[in-house]
């Protein structure tokens, strides 16, 4: 783990916090819990480039939490760090703290320091309002895992809504899988040489403020972001022969406005994400909106199925690994969830997307269930399909997987 990545925690750590926890100690309340996992990816194809591995991946997780609380509840410590052992992509070896954060909660205000995961957005296949934390892509291509992000946030309870002020105090840079991973770009990402357009690199300050607000059936929320993008532009780089050999990454700043909302009308989700982004590169707008429509009890059974359908778009057009782009610049994404509702709670969510300019596709299936007490067995399966080199998916056409995990909660 990088340095800049400890300085960062510890200036979201100041001495009162750290006083405070060491002069409660003896009246906290604790508890732990967490899970370890067994997990395995079974390719169906070969990769695409020199040096991937060619059949499965097989890897191992652990994710403890510890969380202590004293003050009558006021005061709270959690800690979650993570760890994954992968078996053949030494890239995907890694550790993070998910979390390590200090949360004071008064009537109507409350302070969180430490690092955290912060999430915003609404849709299903793509969340383009979530912009605090970095992805962590190694854990997963579709950008659904992220990494922990030093900050220090106010929360401000009005009734008008939330106001969150946010000083996020060290930047992560993006998770890239190594020369024999797979979900990667025709060149390896080089993860030691990268370069910033802010002169303080990954130490510069961001800064957002979000408010968010729930009126009668419609949630609502609006934000901006001033700070380091956490979307890197490749560039090839390590020419060899006149030939490139490795993506070098620089991240720019920018400034971000970002909308989201949500409105239930009956058996009928509403979901709506924007955002108008601006660097120096470039300024674009993006959205994404559909809607989610559940079938309550089917067949008279205890069973819910809902239909998803959303629609995403960008003005940029069409983007590729090097030149920026919109990667749903004109997508259509459809899919559905089947949740039984029983004592194992078996849920199955089934999508498909295709790339309306370019006919590229995608399909997922992600299935869970609860064995026992303790234990949770999830399949998933992804398959791919682009042909069109100018379609950032034709990266990974190749990469078509059955993955299996098995976690243990404790």
């Amino acid at each position: 783990m990088k340095s800049t990545f400890s300085r960062g925690l510890l200036a979201t750590l100041p001495v009162f916090a750290l006083s405070t926890l060491a002069t409660s100690v003896q009246a906290s309340e604790f508890e732990s819990s967490g899970k370890v996992a067994v997990e395995h990816r079974q390719f169906f194809d070969k990769g695409m480039y020199p040096g991937q591995l060619e059949d499965g991946q097989t890897s191992f997780m652990v994710e403890p939490e510890m969380y202590w609380s004293w003050g009558d509840g006021q005061s709270s410590l959690t800690f979650k760090p993570f760890y994954r052992k992968d078996l053949e992509d030494g890239e995907r070896t890694h550790f993070d703290i998910r979390e390590l954060a200090y949360v004071y909660a008064a009537d109507d205000w409350e302070l969180r320091v430490g690092v955290r995961k912060e999430f915003w957005g609404v849709t299903e296949f793509q969340h383009l309002v979530d912009v605090v934390n970095q992805t962590d892509s190694v854990e997963s291509f579709d950008g659904e895992e992220k990494l922990g992000q030093p900050m220090v946030n106010l929360s401000l309870v009005k009734d008008w809504g939330i106001v969150d002020l946010y000083l996020l105090t060290g930047f992560r840079e993006r998770t890239f899988a190594g020369e024999d991973g797979r979900f990667r770009a025709p060149l390896v990402v080089n993860t030691d040489d990268v370069l910033y357009e802010s002169s303080a690199k990954e130490s510069h300050l961001d800064l957002a403020v979000r408010w968010s607000h729930t009126i009668g059936d419609a949630d609502i929320g609006a934000y901006i972001f001033q700070g380091t993008n956490r979307d890197p532009i490749l560039t090839p780089g390590g020419f060899e022969n006149g030939q490139p050999t490795e993506f070098t990454q620089y991240y720019n700043q920018m400034t971000q406005f970002g909308f989201d909302g949500q409105l239930i009308v009956d058996d009928w989700l509403w979901k709506f994400e924007a955002i108008y982004r601006d660097t120096d590169k470039e300024d674009y707008w993006a959205s994404q909106a559909g809607f989610e429509y559940t079938y309550v009890g089917i067949m008279d059974s205890d069973a819910d199925l809902g239909w998803l359908v959303e629609y995403g778009w960008d003005s940029r057009g069409s983007g590729t690994l090097t030149e920026p782009g919109g990667t749903f610049q004109n997508d259509l994404f459809a899919g559905a969830r089947l949740a039984f509702n029983d004592v194992q709670s078996t849920e199955v969510l089934m999508g498909f997307g295709t790339d309306l300019d370019h006919s590229s596709t995608s399909f997922l299936i992600e299935a869970s269930r609860r064995i026992g007490e303790s234990f949770v067995a999830t399949l998933d399966v992804r398959l791919f399909d682009g042909d069109k080199p100018i379609d950032p998916i034709s990266a990974i056409e190749k990469d078509d997987q059955l993955q299996f995990s098995l976690e243990w909660y404790f």
